[in-house]
């Protein structure tokens, strides 16, 4: 085995070794304000949580359902930026220096803010990888070329309508992991079939030695431990993110996701 590269890496090689699956969260950096989020961030990793996916707010987050859009206006609104969901980086990297952070959204504040300046800011911040939803494969050199060349992961999305023809293109630059779209349509909209799930699991396992990990419709514990028995983990977002916006505390919020922990730890 290669020596990992970046946290991601090295992550999934420590959760390889010790035959464990992955347990993935996604939160929306400043919902429903800085210091909350960040409270809630830092708390993540004792939870369980084994890669944080930190959502970068935008204005037309078109992949988003209802529950993220709407945690992304309260960022918005409580004056998150690109440059503070940075800086949340950088204070979690003060006390926590292992746990990988994949920094997710879209292309718009990366460009406006300049490739190559964004890339030594999210490098010097902390980040280790990028899921950018609305750049692909066509427009590798936009983004992903650059920031494999900055030593950042770049994590491409497959979905149930990746065929066969289309999978190649989608693994090309791929790197860290290969994030599953569990479903057809937007975050939060429907749940996860174990029965759908695998099969396309085992496809995409098939053409690329990259983990994948499992996303979109993964609402409990009991269909996060079926979702990673069947793959290398399972991301959570919606749920953890409605939980937030119903206004529960940070201690309520990291108790649900030690649940949730526990279940994909069990796959």
């Amino acid at each position: 085995m290669t020596r990992p590269t970046t946290r991601i890496d090295a992550k999934f090689a420590e959760l390889a070794a010790a035959g464990k699956k992955a347990f993935v969260t996604y939160v929306m950096a400043g919902d429903p304000d800085y210091d909350t989020s960040l409270e809630v961030v830092k708390g993540l990793p004792a939870a369980g949580v084994d890669v944080i996916e930190l959502g970068l707010p935008f204005t037309d987050p078109m992949a988003d359902g209802e529950t993220i859009q709407l945690a992304g206006q309260r960022a918005l609104e409580a004056g998150m930026t690109l440059e503070r969901t940075l800086q949340l980086a950088r204070d979690f990297r003060k006390e926590d220096d292992t746990t990988p952070i994949v920094l997710m959204g879209y292309y718009n504040p990366i460009y406006s803010r300049g490739v190559e300046t964004f890339l030594n800011d999210a490098k010097e911040a902390g980040i280790d990888g990028l899921i950018v939803v609305d750049l692909p494969p066509e427009e590798d050199s936009e983004l992903c070329l650059p920031a494999q060349a900055a030593g950042l992961n770049f994590i491409r999305l497959a979905t149930p309508t990746t065929d066969d023809a289309r999978l190649p293109r989608v693994l090309q630059n791929t790197s860290g992991f290969v994030y599953y779209v569990s479903i057809t349509g937007i975050t939060g909209a429907a749940e996860a079939e174990a029965a759908d799930v695998g099969p396309e699991v085992a496809r995409i396992k098939a053409a690329t030695d990259l983990p994948i990990i499992v996303g979109f419709g993964i609402k409990t514990p009991e269909r996060a431990q079926t979702i990673a028995s069947i793959s290398d983990g399972a991301v959570v977002g919606s749920a953890i993110v409605a939980e937030i916006g119903a206004g529960k505390s940070p201690a309520e919020v990291l108790a649900f996701v030690k649940t949730l922990a526990d279940g994909a730890h069990a796959g």
